[in-house]
């Protein structure tokens, strides 16, 4: 949320300001970019899902549904399906949420995400998540 209320500062100040402050709250942003990282790594705060969730936005839904049915091969999307405030924080979550085989390993190990486990560099579950998404393992490792 601290991300969405500078942008929302710096869109209030972008008609009046020079090209240098402009550059300085773009920085600002940058720096305090807001992360919600995964059981798996992924950043949940940079997820379609998650976004046109917290904007209620029903274009970027739609758009996402679309876009998910080609990436993941799952021809039953739809945009109502597209709702979701990340896998680890409290409300609504994606529909295979209940189900995710990383998340249900993570929590039945007593871990929040798989950068406290020991396998993580063998583990056939999230291996295709480390390797379609090689910025999650840096994300998963700077929590810890």
């Amino acid at each position: 949320m601290i991300f969405l209320k500078i942008c929302n500062l710096i869109v209030g100040k972008l008609i009046n300001n020079s090209s240098t402050q402009i550059f300085f709250l773009i920085n600002i942003i940058l720096i305090t970019m807001e992360k919600l990282i995964s059981c798996c790594g992924l950043n949940c705060a940079a997820c379609e899902a998650r976004i046109a969730t917290m904007n209620n936005d029903d274009e970027l839904r739609k758009e996402t549904a679309e876009k998910w049915k080609t990436i993941y091969h799952v021809e039953d999307i739809s945009p109502e399906m597209i709702n979701c405030t990340g896998c680890r924080e409290e409300g609504v979550k994606i529909g295979h949420w209940s189900m995710c085989q990383i998340r249900l390993c993570a929590s039945g190990k007593g871990f929040k995400t798989c950068g406290e486990c020991n396998d993580i560099n063998t583990c056939s579950l999230i291996s295709g998540v480390l390797k379609s998404v090689p910025e999650a393992i840096t994300n998963l490792k700077n929590l810890n």
